[in-house]
């Protein structure tokens, strides 16, 4: 299917990224997979060819191209299930934080480094008693003087292990009402005493994917760390969410298409009762099926691209994309899985790992129940 958002300049990019990608990254997935983690040597060299920040500012090293270059980058990973260089919490997620709402002394002593791939970003939101309500986090940040003292616990931590700068977020002010009034973001580097990375957490799926436990002991901090304004984090996070969400489901499309053209390989090839699966009407209608939402997901998710990039407010459009796209997954992984056969509960075929994998995407990024709360009280419901 022809994509119009695309320009000449976007396809150019994105054949040198599918060149260094065959090269840098497809024979490392495996080893990062066996690990649980990604390793330094390959960001570096995603920052030396550009594939990092690619839309952030030129004058700290990014590129200054649109989200779309960024976009692109995403799609290839999630198709070639290279999950454990998170890339797009990096450039798409942490990175704006700091572009957005730094300092001037913020974005000189961090932007360059990120866009290198010489410092690794994370951002530290979940808690062990607090996932999707955010306003109520428990981690807190105390100023003293010309510092901030910093305690609490995180988890699910994404880059938890190797990330060398994260954006925590924690309650300035605890009696603040509304609670969510309270909280502010904080740049905190892994070297900071009081930092503790805890366990490398064991997960069903995204195996190379480093998620971790952070801990936070009288972590002291330098005020100047303050990530824009005091008792403002979170409508700061709430301003980034849109751009958050959207990645989720660039990623869901173009993991559903791997598992779809996989699927698709895999049934003209497979024989049972004397004839390759392919030719079973069951199996053709089930792939009929997939294909179609597969295309109708992509036509809606390039569609809100092009309005993202215009810097149109889509809070809406994109939680419905979050949401469908998610659920998509999971249902066309399972399709594909039972179209393996017994096959498909072997981890030596991918699906496996693809059905996996899908478990997550209507979870982070919050849970699709929140996407639907979202959408229902802008339809004016509540």
């Amino acid at each position: 299917m022809r994509r119009d958002i695309f320009t000449e300049e976007h396809e150019q990019f994105r054949a040198q990224f599918k060149r260094f990608a065959d090269k840098e990254i497809v024979p490392k997935i495996a080893q990062w997979n066996e690990a649980g983690m990604s390793d330094r040597e390959t960001w570096r060299r995603m920052g030396a060819e550009g594939f990092l920040g690619a839309a952030a500012p030129v004058e700290y090293g990014g590129a200054g191209g649109d989200f779309l270059y960024d976009a692109i980058v995403m799609e290839e990973m999630a198709y070639l299930r290279a999950h454990g260089l998170m890339m797009s919490l990096h450039s798409d997620i942490v990175m704006p934080y700091l572009v957005h709402y730094g300092t001037e002394a913020q974005k000189q002593r961090f932007l360059p480094g990120a866009i290198a791939g010489e410092i690794l970003l994370g951002i530290a939101m979940t808690e062990p008693g607090t996932g999707s309500d955010l306003a109520n986090v428990q981690t807190k940040a105390v100023r003293d003087g010309d510092r901030y003292v910093i305690n609490g616990a995180k988890t699910f931590i994404s880059n938890g292990q190797i990330g060398d700068l994260f954006v925590v977020v924690a309650k300035t002010d605890p009696e603040a009402k509304p609670a969510h009034k309270g909280i502010s973001l904080i740049l905190v580097e892994a070297d900071t005493p009081g930092f503790h990375r805890g366990r490398k957490l064991d997960k069903l799926g995204l195996p190379g994917q480093d998620t971790s436990e952070l801990a936070f002991e009288d972590c002291v901090v330098p005020a100047e760390n303050l990530l824009g304004k005091e008792g403002r984090g979170f409508v700061q996070l709430m301003e980034q969410l849109q751009q958050e969400r959207l990645t989720i489901a660039v990623a869901s499309v173009a993991s559903c298409r791997r598992a779809l053209d996989d699927t698709i390989a895999y049934v003209r090839e497979r024989k049972a009762f004397g004839q390759p699966i392919a030719r079973f009407q069951n199996t053709q209608f089930k792939l009929a099926e997939l294909a179609a939402e597969v295309e109708v997901g992509q036509s809606f998710v390039d569609r809100l691209l092009a309005a993202h990039v215009r810097g149109e407010d889509i809070v809406t459009e994109v939680s419905m994309a979050k949401m469908w796209t998610t659920d998509m997954q999971k249902r066309l992984t399972a399709e594909c899985l039972q179209l393996h056969g017994g096959y498909g509960f072997m981890r030596e075929y991918p699906i496996s790992g693809d059905y996996a994998d899908a478990a997550i995407q209507s979870i982070y990024a919050g849970t699709n129940e929140i996407m639907k709360l979202i959408i229902a009280r802008r339809l004016g419901l509540g």
